[in-house]
């Protein structure tokens, strides 16, 4: 991903927030079909534990897939993958700009993290891994869910996943929200994605905290 040096992440704190927040990431490796294209899926990726500095080069990452999914087959202990997360992002009408001409764009916010898998296929690692990540996304729900009744359920199924370890070797974040734009623009931005819904995540709340300071 290019990163625009405009565009850049305010803090690590907000790219840590980012992935923390939105699990449900891009696994993409090498494609293992005749055409060589990427092979992605969709799925929970979250933190094991944070590099020493607080960053993602060097954290350890967790996620798991079906097993009947062959894109596990594909990747050897060692290779690197890209893990994508992507934040709250939507549409900007030039509407929200009050002068013509203009052109529309789109604010959003992404994570991608290149990482040395490893592969996990022993069901003592599964369990950790559905554990680990039951744990992290019931932590962001209001009242979390206690799974200790339903791990003899775990059990039985988790021969059914195959699941990694991550290893991050390089961090790119992008903010792109509004930030080139004055500040009375960007309320305009902000109150529209509000207007709407925000069908696409909370941008009108980044747009607002991290836009831009004049």
């Amino acid at each position: 991903m290019y990163e625009f040096e405009k565009y850049l992440a305010p803090s690590q704190q907000e790219v840590n927030e980012l992935v923390r927040r939105h699990p449900f990431a891009l696994i993409v490796s090498n494609g293992g079909g005749a055409d060589g294209a990427p092979t992605v899926t969709h799925t929970p990726v979250i933190i094991e534990r944070m590099a020493p500095d607080g960053g993602f080069v060097g954290a350890e990452l967790l996620g798991h897939i079906a097993g009947k999914n062959p894109q596990w087959q594909q990747i050897s202990d060692g290779d690197s993958v890209l893990l994508v997360f992507s934040g709250p992002h939507g549409y900007v009408s030039p509407t929200t700009y009050a002068d013509d001409p203009n052109v529309p764009t789109w604010d959003y916010a992404a994570v991608h993290l290149t990482a040395r898998v490893t592969v996990l296929e022993e069901a003592a690692d599964g369990m950790h891994v559905v554990t680990r990540t039951v744990a992290e996304l019931e932590a962001l729900e209001p009242t979390s869910w206690d799974m200790t009744s339903s791990l003899p359920t775990f059990e039985r199924i988790v021969g059914g996943i195959v699941s990694f370890r991550f290893e991050v070797l390089e961090q790119r974040a992008v903010f792109k929200v509004s930030q080139d734009k004055p500040r009375e623009v960007r309320r305009r931005v902000a109150a529209a994605a509000r207007d709407r819904g925000c069908p696409y995540g909370d941008v009108a709340e980044l747009v607002d905290r991290i836009g831009g300071d004049e």
